[in-house]
């Protein structure tokens, strides 16, 4: 699968540049961060998944590196999909949860990513914590509609396990919660101005 380089510091998959971009145009804080977009053959429990390159956690914050793994299939009801098939609005909301986790990231230091890593695996209350700050991260920089919309296309979607839903319920915001949040987000903005 042909990679492009967005700019010089992301590399995407050619099949989803255009909804990189547009998620990656909501966070200018990431431009200069090196981010690679690929699609792997199955991730467990997701479907897609951001994560600092191991050897980048020996370089300071400002110079490490990450990856954000796409499945390249989505399994509904026995049948599998292309991830890169998915309406383009619901990839650019997963690839915008997948950038708030970055930007946690990126506040972190080397040794508590390695402990955070431990506790997201071992831990369901940590991954929870963990999951609605991105989704959090997401909405604060203007990509709630998009989250809504993905958080709806996963919890509406008759064909979707149910197991699978119920991990978005349990360990993700709700669209009620981020509508919530995007209204207070709106009413701040018109206030400041």
């Amino acid at each position: 699968m042909a990679q492009i380089a967005l700019n010089a510091q992301h590399i995407v998959p050619d099949s989803i540049q255009e909804e990189a971009r547009i998620a990656l145009s909501h966070y200018p804080d990431l431009e200069n961060t090196p981010i690679t977009f690929k699609f792997k053959k199955k991730i467990k429990k997701s479907t897609m998944q951001a994560q600092p390159l191991f050897w980048s956690l020996f370089k300071t914050r400002k110079k490490r590196e990450y990856v954000v793994l796409i499945s390249e299939k989505i399994k509904i009801s026995g049948k599998e999909y292309l991830t890169k098939d998915v309406p383009k609005n619901i990839m650019i909301g997963w690839l915008g949860h997948e950038l708030g986790h970055i930007m946690d990231y990126q506040d972190r230091s080397s040794l508590n990513l390695i402990w955070f890593g431990a506790k997201y695996t071992f831990s369901g209350s940590y991954l929870k914590e963990a999951e609605r700050a991105a989704d959090t991260y997401a909405v604060s920089h203007g990509m709630g509609s998009y989250i809504v919309d993905t958080k709806n296309f996963i919890l509406d979607n008759a064909e979707i396990q149910e197991k699978y839903k119920a991990r978005i319920r349990k360990f993700y915001l709700s669209p009620e919660e981020i509508m919530v949040m995007v209204d207070k987000r709106e009413r701040s903005t018109e206030s400041s101005e």
